[in-house]
């Protein structure tokens, strides 16, 4: 799982030096987070999509038949997990993810954010690995919500994954949608919040603090763990004991220059990534060099599933 942390790192910082900017703390925060659902947490199938995703053929309607990313994540079986990504600003993250695993083609970020691309910059529901779209940040958290209370209802095995951003927990919407997790009893429903601590904006603790997260969510009637983001085990381990009756929030605290340290010289200002000078664009293009040659032994290595 590191190994492919390391891997989305390194595709995101490539893809912003080609482009000239993009969301890249967000690699730094959630690569081991996106990892390790793929790869030791959700029970997928293989992937029943394209390696190369298809143009956009225009909205759902006569003679067109709607796209779904989430055919990335393998066929829709009652055996078999769902996964809800909601921080949709994510998604080169997300991407790259599916790359490491082998579940989207490298050269599929070629037609990133182009006109006429399902790889869109800001995922919608037929981009690799997204099912729904996310609308306004924090509303995710419901259509996932619906989603797995009618698996309850047909008796359905599989779990329903959700990835969200510490933002989205201050949204209304959010906490409306816990409450209606907890009564519903949607205990097969499992949430990983990446704890980043900063916003476009700026430091989340000066815009409006989510702290303290866990009793909060907990007053809510779900189960929430708060565990170090970047530690693979910890992540894995988060989730054991499912079902016990309640839903469950792991608050994966995590840094935004996590891998690049060259980031925090435009801390607090980390949301997205232009350059201002070759000077800057330089910098990272040693930070770079450095993930590239990155040697570090991986104990924990898997096969994707």
């Amino acid at each position: 799982m590191r190994r492919v942390a390391r891997g989305v790192r390194r595709r995101a910082v490539e893809h912003v030096l080609r482009n000239g900017g993009g969301y890249l703390s967000q690699a730094c925060s959630s690569a081991e987070l996106l990892a390790t659902l793929y790869g030791r947490v959700m029970r997928l199938g293989p992937s029943a999509a394209p390696m190369v995703p298809p143009p956009f053929t225009g909205t759902p309607g006569k003679g067109r038949e709607p796209i779904s990313g989430s055919a990335y994540n393998g066929p829709r079986r009652p055996e078999l997990d769902r996964f809800f990504f909601s921080p949709v600003h994510y998604s080169l993250v997300l991407y790259a993810t599916l790359i490491e695993f082998g579940r989207l083609a490298p050269e599929g970020l070629e037609a990133f954010n182009r006109d006429g691309s399902t790889v869109e910059m800001i995922g919608a529901e037929h981009s690799p690995g997204i099912e729904v779209t996310a609308g306004s940040l924090g509303q995710t958290l419901s259509q996932a919500g619906g989603v797995a209370l009618a698996r309850k209802l047909r008796g359905e095995p599989g779990r329903t994954w959700v990835m969200m951003s510490d933002g989205e927990l201050q949204e209304g919407q959010t906490w409306e949608a816990l409450a209606a997790l907890a009564f519903h009893g949607l205990d097969r429903v499992g949430i990983y919040i990446d704890v980043n601590g900063q916003q476009c904006d700026g430091p989340m603790t000066e815009v409006m603090t989510i702290e303290p997260a866990v009793e909060r969510i907990e007053a809510f009637g779900v189960t929430a763990r708060s565990v170090d983001g970047h530690d693979v085990d910890a992540l894995a381990a988060a989730c054991d004991g499912m079902p016990d009756g309640r839903p469950r929030v792991v608050l994966a605290r995590t840094d935004p220059c996590r891998g690049l340290p060259a980031l925090r010289a435009r801390s607090p200002k980390l949301h997205y990534v232009r350059f201002a000078s070759e000077d800057e664009r330089q910098v990272l293009v040693e930070a770079l060099r450095d993930l590239q040659s990155d040697d570090e032994p991986c104990d924990d290595e898997q096969e994707a599933p």
